[in-house]
């Protein structure tokens, strides 16, 4: 029976948090956080810089000890068994931080050396992760002679070396190329088919909706929201509708007695409408806006991240 099995035949859960915090003098990075990660979950911790996504991560692997509540990961306590739970996990931090000058197949050695692969695995686990990310044609290859999306999938390859359970992967595609972007997707989709829980940190509305399960959305260090992607975008209005007019006044506060009209946002001639059933509901914003105003353009999209996040915080999303 493998792990992941288990797990899920158990209930315990991958990461659980209860009322985690971390104060920093006088600033409280994280506060009273509780939160629970499913096994073989792609679970995504969303949320602008500061927010305390990272600080959630460093006492998850044992780098941060909480400064109050507790966290378990797979079962065990981050801090009384602290490597019990390196052993478990798997990251590919943002900085990917491989040796430059050293081959792929040089840094995935020392990282198996690292974490204890057996001998008699190594060569075999080695050539299987190069094979995983399509860079077996390069192990000889110097790092630096890589691409972002080659030091990224190298990075990916890494972690997945000593076969964790968690794998923590912190802005995936930061800095990737359209092409690479879609590959690592692909890998990390792979993971939940393997059992693998998988903790996704990122900025990308469209990575968090393609990869996860369930988003918790953090701001301050506390819990602003947790849903499903689709229930998120469901809570602005489910698509985005936008306006450009010649003469917008008055039309605001006309299109929100409009059914199925949701947020409305005006700056200057643009108006932005979160609709739900887009379908039944443009045909009434064009009816409603050619009788008062002259329409120079219409679009219609999913709803931002940063929309979203300024819809459920009242602030806007900071870089």
């Amino acid at each position: 029976m493998t792990i992941s099995k288990t797990l899920e035949q158990t209930q315990i859960p991958a990461i659980r948090m209860v009322d985690l915090c971390k104060t920093f003098g006088d600033l409280r990075a994280v506060d009273h956080l509780t939160l629970t990660v499913k096994p073989g979950e792609i679970f995504g911790l969303l949320g602008p810089n500061g927010s305390g996504k990272t600080t959630v991560v460093d006492m998850l692997s044992g780098l941060s000890l909480p400064t109050s509540g507790e966290a378990w990961v797979m079962g065990y306590d981050v801090q009384r068994d602290p490597v019990a739970v390196r052993r478990l996990l798997g990251a590919v931090p943002q900085e990917t931080a491989l040796f430059e000058e050293l081959s792929a197949w040089a840094n995935l050695n020392f990282h198996a050396e690292l974490f204890g692969v057996p001998r008699k695995e190594k060569r075999e686990r080695i050539t299987a992760m190069l094979e995983l990310v399509q860079l077996l044609d390069r192990k000889d290859s110097p790092v630096r002679t890589f691409s972002g999306g080659m030091k990224r999938r190298l990075a990916l390859a890494r972690a997945l070396l000593h076969d964790p359970q968690l794998i923590y992967l912190d802005e995936p595609t930061l800095g990737v190329d359209v092409q690479s972007r879609r590959a690592i997707w692909d890998y990390i989709l792979s993971l939940r088919d393997q059992g693998k829980t998988v903790l996704i940190t990122t900025n990308y509305l469209e990575e968090a909706q393609t990869l996860c399960e369930r988003l918790a959305i953090i701001d301050h260090g506390q819990l602003v929201a947790l849903d499903t992607p689709e229930h998120l975008k469901q809570s602005y209005g489910g698509s985005v509708v936008d306006l450009e007019l010649q003469d917008p006044d008055g039309l605001a506060e006309a299109l929100r007695t409009l059914p199925g009209v949701g947020e409305v946002k005006q700056v200057g001639a643009h108006l932005t409408v979160g609709v739900q059933e887009v379908h039944s509901v443009v045909p009434q914003i064009i009816n409603l806006v050619t009788q008062k105003s002259k329409l120079q353009d219409i679009a219609v999209r999913e709803p931002t991240l940063d929309e979203i996040f300024l819809h459920l915080t009242g602030t806007a999303l900071r870089d």
